[in-house]
C-alpha cells in the first residue's frame, strides 16, 4: 500500500475473538460490516488460530483485501499442531491472565508503524473484542480509544451467567453433593424452579441455566470465569449483541436496564450478506478454522424438500462412543436421509469411526462429511430439520433459514438456548442426556412429519421472516450498526484529523 496524508486514512478498527469457532465467526462477520462501512480492520487471532485460519483458508485469501489485514498474539498455552478447539477451562484461565501484554504489545506496534507514516493506517481508532476477552477494555484505557464488547452468544445466555452470583447468595449454586448433578427434567435438584431471576422466562429451572453451575466447587474455573467476565461487562463503552428485539425483546431490556448502551446489530450473517459485497475476496473469505469439504450443496440438490435430516454438533462438542453409535443407530433407524458432520475429535479420546454395518445400512441416503458449509446446508430446500448442540450462530442460522431444530445441548449456554426453543420461541424439542437410538428415530420421526414437527416449521418460518424483517435496509439492525459507528466507534476519531 501507499502511503496516505493523515487526514485521508480512514478509521482503524482492531477486532479481537475468543479463540474458538462459535465466537470467531460472529467477530468476523461484524469486522466485515465495519471494512464495508469504510473501516480499516486489524483481525486479531491467537497464534494457534492463525495457523489454522493460514491451513484452512490460504494465505493468498488471508491478503487479498486491502484494509483488512491479520494479527496474532500467543494464548499463554503449551504450543500444538493440532487441528481442534483448545481445552476450554485451559484457554479461558490462560487468555484472562496472560494476553494483555501481549495485546499491548501488538497495539503499540500498530500505533508505531502508522506515526512513523509511509502507510495509509491511521493509529488505532478502537477496539472490538470478545466479551469474555474483557481485558481487551484494559487494553483499550491504556491506549485511549473506545471499548466495545461483542457478546457472541444468546441474550438469555448472558443473562444467565449475569445471575450466577444471585444462584450462589440464594445457596443454590455449587451444588452439595456429585449426585445432585443428575440431569432430569422432573425431578432431583437440577429440576428447581428458580423464581425472581432478571431477565429469563417464567419457570426457568437449574438445568436451563448455563451448565457451569453444575459443578460442587466453588472455585471452578469456568463457573468464576464466566461470572466475572458477565459482570465485567458494566465497564465498556458499548455492548454488541447478535440478536434482534423481535426475538430477545424481553431480555435485551433487561440487559439495557444494567449495562452501557448496547446495539443489536443480528442477524449479522443477514446483514454481512446484504452489506458485504459479493464479488469481493473478503466476501468470499471464511472463518472456519477447519478446511470445508465440498460436494454438500451438489448431494442436496439430488434430494426432495424438507426431506434431509442435518446434523451438526458444532465446534466443541464431545460424545463417547456409545452416544455415537447411539445417534447413528437412531439416524439409520429413522429411515430418513441425512447429512451427518463428524469432526475428526467428536469423541472423547479417540477418533470418531463408524461401524461397516451402519455404513450399509444408510448406504445411498446419507453424506457424511468433517466440516462443511453450515449456512448452505440451512440455506437448501432439501434440509427439513436440524439436529444441533444448540450454539447460538447455529440456532441463528437455524431461524434465518427457517428450520426447526431438535437439540442435544453440550455445554455453556445451549442449555438456556434449548430450554427457551422449546418453549419461549416453539422452534425445539430436545433430546435427552442419555441418547437412545430408538428416542433419535422417533424424535426425528415426530420433526419431519408428526404434528409437532409441522408447528415447528410453522414458528420457524415466522422466526425467519422476522430475522429478515430485522435486517433489511433501513432496518433495526443496520440502524444499530451505524449508530454504535457514529455514537461509539467514531466518537474520539472524529475531528482528530488522523
Amino acid at each position: 500500500m501507499g502511503s496516505s496524508a493523515p487526514e485521508e486514512r480512514p478509521p482503524h478498527a482492531v477486532c479481537m475473538p475468543y479463540p474458538a469457532q462459535g465466537h470467531v465467526t460472529p467477530m468476523f462477520k461484524l469486522a466485515k460490516l465495519l471494512h464495508a462501512r469504510g473501516f480499516h480492520v486489524t483481525f486479531v487471532n491467537t497464534e494457534y488460530n492463525h495457523r489454522r485460519l493460514l491451513q484452512s483458508q490460504g494465505a493468498a485469501a488471508l491478503e487479498a483485501t486491502p484494509g483488512f489485514r491479520f494479527a496474532s498474539i500467543p494464548d499463554g498455552l503449551p504450543p500444538s499442531d493440532a487441528d481442534a478447539t483448545q481445552d476450554i477451562p485451559a484457554l479461558s484461565y490462560s487468555t484472562m491472565t496472560t494476553c494483555l501484554p501481549h495485546l499491548l504489545r501488538l497495539l503499540e506496534r500498530l500505533n508505531s508503524e502508522a506515526a512513523a507514516g509511509g502507510s495509509c493506517w491511521a493509529p488505532v481508532t478502537c477496539l472490538l473484542f470478545d466479551a469474555v476477552m474483557s481485558f481487551g477494555y484494559d487494553a483499550a484505557r491504556e491506549i485511549g480509544v473506545p471499548a466495545v464488547a461483542l457478546w457472541t452468544a444468546s441474550c438469555c445466555g448472558f443473562m444467565g451467567y449475569r445471575n450466577y452470583r444471585q444462584l450462589v447468595d440464594w445457596g443454590l449454586v455449587p451444588f452439595k453433593d456429585a449426585a445432585d448433578l443428575a440431569d432430569d427434567a422432573n425431578e432431583g435438584k437440577l429440576a428447581t424452579v428458580v423464581r425472581g431471576v432478571r431477565g429469563m422466562c417464567d419457570g426457568v429451572q437449574l438445568r436451563d441455566f448455563p451448565n457451569f453451575i453444575r459443578t460442587t466447587d466453588r472455585d471452578d474455573i469456568m463457573f468464576n470465569f464466566l461470572m466475572r467476565e458477565a459482570e465485567r461487562f458494566s465497564l465498556h463503552d458499548a455492548v454488541v449483541v447478535n440478536s434482534f428485539d423481535d426475538l430477545e425483546g424481553a431480555t435485551l431490556d433487561a440487559m439495557r436496564a444494567i449495562l452501557p448502551p448496547l446495539f443489536a446489530v443480528g442477524p449479522l450473517l443477514l446483514l454481512e450478506r446484504r452489506l458485504v459485497p459479493a464479488a469481493t475476496p473478503l466476501a468470499r473469505l471464511g472463518s472456519s478454522l477447519w478446511k470445508v469439504q465440498g460436494g454438500l450443496v451438489e448431494w442436496l440438490d439430488a434430494r426432495p424438500a424438507r426431506s434431509v435430516v442435518y446434523v451438526n454438533y458444532g465446534s466443541i462438542t464431545v460424545m463417547t462412543n456409545e452416544q455415537l453409535l447411539e445417534f447413528a443407530w437412531g439416524l439409520a433407524g429413522s429411515g430418513y436421509a441425512f447429512v451427518w458432520n463428524i469432526r475428526p475429535d467428536l469423541l472423547k479420546g479417540d477418533a470418531a469411526v463408524l461401524p461397516p454395518e451402519f455404513t450399509a445400512a444408510v448406504e445411498g441416503r446419507a453424506l457424511l462429511t468433517t466440516w462443511c458449509p453450515q449456512e448452505a446446508a440451512l440455506r437448501h430446500p432439501a434440509v427439513g430439520v436440524f439436529l444441533t448442540h444448540s450454539g447460538w450462530n447455529s440456532t441463528l442460522e437455524s431461524f434465518c433459514a427457517g428450520v426447526p431444530m431438535l437439540s442435544w445441548p453440550f455445554f455453556a449456554e445451549q442449555q438456556t438456548n434449548c430450554r427457551y426453543k422449546r418453549t419461549e420461541w416453539g422452534v425445539g424439542m430436545e433430546i435427552g442426556g442419555k441418547v437412545r437410538r430408538d428416542e433419535v428415530a422417533a424424535i426425528i420421526t415426530e420433526a419431519m412429519d408428526g404434528d409437532k414437527g409441522r408447528e415447528m416449521r410453522r414458528r420457524a418460518e415466522e422466526w425467519k421472516e422476522k430475522a429478515v424483517k430485522a435486517a433489511l435496509p433501513g432496518g433495526p439492525a443496520e440502524a444499530n450498526l451505524d449508530k454504535l459507528i457514529n455514537e461509539v466507534l467514531l466518537a474520539k476519531w472524529k475531528g482528530q484529523g488522523v
